[in-house]
């Protein structure tokens, strides 16, 4: 009998556009009425429209429209994927990386909850998520050059983002936006997502280091060790002397990093007193590209070598942007079947007449599935909360709940689903199959989701 393979995460994405498409003929159309410039839906106005059921070309075309709605994200991924073909050309990452690792004398594995928790601290406060994209190439080898497998260093990326994301305790693009809508400040529950915050990261550096020290003690028990590596641990003769001039490209390249995570935090709206440059995916593309060609000149490499190797980090990257292509196309499907309202319609409904506690475990178990279909977190915010909201008040549950909530839920589905560009993005940086990543943290995300339901059902009672 052969041995099952799982699809790769191109097919994955597309069976999924295939069942949304076929769930555009069987769920009944409807909408929202819309009111104010951001076009909030109103609560108790939804109404049956025309069906718009979507067929084999809607398909074809979806995720094309995904990639056009996407396409700041990816062209962002190939600036990255170029700015790292050029450093890496230069050898003064294996060189930084071997030196690392020789200061660290045996305790890489430190690494893991310094990184994770600074990565939490960006989720948590301005949202650090896709922007994490560019960190997987660079992470990643450092963690196979000290022992480990790809799964520890995507793990540090993405769990220690996406912790801070699922705890978010002043992100203004999922609590801000939520909140607003909620008709609550920023500060109520703060209190509550902090504490989250805090059991949730020592769950996931927990978690993230037993695994770690368990294939690092014997790695036939890596979840990747049966995988064709993509990376492999350098040998001491193989390693490149760290010269100046690759200290001065290693400088360059820590600063490009600082930039990036400077640019994007919104100063003024979590009220740091330092000017915000409200910087986006088109001013950090510039940033990468113009830092790569910068690298390549003062290197000494030359116009035509440093072009050379920017085009061909680009191109190594070009499949991660097809799948945050195809990926956004579920959306893309989902709005054109004009079903999205009809799936938040039946959430309202099956909220009537619950108990305060009852309510808000419905809540959250509700935003689960929502956040599969909705992976953006200030759009299924946007959709949903305006309703979740008022119904919240007549059961006696507060608009910073709900917020916490829905915010707990779109974190935690993030951290998993396949419709999360970052989750497959990150997945491709690593050559993991989508199901190897399934089975690696599992079990993480049934603590978060116990944990949260914990939190949920005291919070409603207090």
């Amino acid at each position: 009998m052969k041995k099952f393979h799982m699809p790769t995460a191109y097919t994955i994405l597309f069976i999924l556009l295939i069942a949304v498409a076929a769930a555009t003929w069987i769920i009944p159309a409807g909408a929202y009425q819309r009111q104010g410039e951001d076009q909030t839906p109103a609560a108790g106005s939804y109404a049956p429209v025309e069906q718009q059921p979507q067929g084999v070309g809607d398909v074809l075309l979806a995720s094309f429209e995904g990639f056009y709605d996407a396409v700041d994200v990816a062209l962002f991924i190939l600036m990255v994927g170029g700015f790292l073909g050029v450093v890496m050309k230069t050898g003064a990452i294996d060189a930084g990386v071997s030196n690392i690792i020789r200061l660290l004398g045996g305790r890489e594995i430190l690494l893991i909850p310094v990184l994770m928790v600074l990565f939490s601290l960006g989720g948590t406060s301005f949202g650090m998520w896709e922007e994490t994209m560019a960190f997987y190439p660079l992470l990643i080898p450092v963690f196979v050059a000290a022992g480990y497998d790809p799964l520890v260093g995507i793990a540090v990326v993405l769990l220690g983002s996406g912790t801070g994301v699922l705890a978010s305790t002043v992100n203004p693009f999922a609590t801000g936006i939520a909140a607003g809508f909620a008709g609550v400040s920023l500060g109520e529950g703060l209190l509550l997502r902090l504490l989250m915050l805090v059991v949730f990261d020592a769950a996931a550096i927990w978690f993230v280091m037993a695994y770690a020290r368990k294939i690092r003690a014997n790695p036939e028990k890596s979840l990747t060790a049966d995988l064709p590596q993509r990376f492999t641990p350098r040998r001491g003769g193989e390693v490149p002397a760290l010269t100046g001039r690759r200290k001065l490209v290693l400088a360059i390249f820590t600063a490009t990093f600082l930039i990036m995570i400077y640019g994007v935090i919104p100063f003024d709206d979590i009220g740091a007193p330092l000017p915000a440059l409200n910087w986006w995916f088109p001013e950090l593309s510039a940033l990468f590209m113009a830092s790569g060609m910068l690298i390549g000149l003062l290197y000494g490499m030359g116009e035509q070598e440093t072009l050379d190797a920017f085009v061909a980090g680009a191109a190594d990257l070009i499949g991660v942007g097809f799948i945050i292509g195809i990926s956004r196309g579920i959306t893309v499907l989902m709005d054109s079947g004009r079903i999205t309202d009809t799936v938040l319609y039946w959430g309202e409904r099956s909220l009537e007449g619950s108990g305060s506690v009852l309510f808000i475990l419905l809540v959250y178990l509700i935003y689960l599935p929502l956040s599969i279909l909705i992976p953006s977190s200030s759009g299924l915010a946007t959709l949903s909360v305006p309703i979740m909201a008022p119904l919240g008040q007549f059961a006696g549950i507060s608009g910073a709940l709900i917020v916490t909530a829905f915010q707990s839920a779109s974190g935690l589905v993030n951290l998993i689903t396949p419709t999360a560009a970052v989750v497959m993005g990150g997945l491709a940086f690593g050559g993991v199959p989508y199901d190897r990543w399934v089975r690696f943290v599992w079990k993480l995300i049934l603590i978060f989701l116990l944990i949260t339901l914990g939190f949920l059902a005291v919070s409603a009672v207090l």
